[in-house]
């Protein structure tokens, strides 16, 4: 067991908190979902793969971005500095490790507020499409419930909407409501979806 302790400072001015969201901020994320999901499942087939047969080697070349996304993520630190350049402040933000969807409960609990969110608007890498549908899966449900991708989930003031509409790798997905019990998905067909939370539980004794 490795057990490690990050600690350090910043001014409080700066500190941004899951329960600052306010009703009708712009709910956003970075880079693209699912694809530390995907890179588990191929890492599960393979070893399945080599226990039947000790001989064959891991086919892996093909999987290569979604392995990485898995086994060597890296936190969003640009982002973080992007955002500071622009001069915008999150008034809620969390770290996407236990899927989407979870993230998107936390801000909603602890912010009191609602969330609604659009299927089209959530981020997937192409090569994470493809391998979800390989593997028989919906990309979107590997999205909203994969976890392991250290993405950004946060929400900024819609006054703060022009200074980052531009960023490459920053996705407005939907917006936060005043109805707190509200926490839905309209998909690409128009339908509500009521969203779940089906990633990791951390025990809480």
């Amino acid at each position: 067991m490795i057990s490690i302790t990050a600690i350090g400072r910043v001014k409080k001015d700066k500190i941004v908190y899951r329960n600052g969201a306010k009703p009708s901020d712009i709910i956003c994320v970075t880079g693209d979902l699912g694809g530390a999901f995907l890179g588990l499942q191929v890492l599960e087939r393979e070893k399945e793969v080599y226990i039947t047969n000790p001989e064959m080697q891991p086919q892996l070349e093909k999987y290569e971005y979604m392995v990485g996304r898995l086994l060597k993520a890296e936190a969003r630190t640009d982002i973080v500095s992007d955002l500071a350049e622009a001069g915008v402040i999150p008034t809620s933000m969390i770290d996407i490790s236990d899927g989407l969807a979870s993230e998107l409960f936390h801000i909603s609990k602890q912010s009191n507020v609602g969330i609604h969110i659009f299927e089209d608007k959530i981020p997937l890498d192409h090569q994470t499409y493809d391998a979800a549908l390989e593997f028989k899966l919906d990309p979107i449900t590997c999205a909203l419930n994969g976890g392991e991708d250290y993405e950004l989930l946060f929400t900024i003031a819609q006054a703060d909407y022009e200074k980052i509409k531009k960023h490459a790798d920053i996705h407005m997905i939907g917006y936060t409501n005043d109805k707190p019990a509200e926490k839905i998905m309209v998909s690409k067909q128009g339908t509500v979806i009521p969203l779940k939370a089906q990633g990791w539980n951390h025990f809480t004794p």
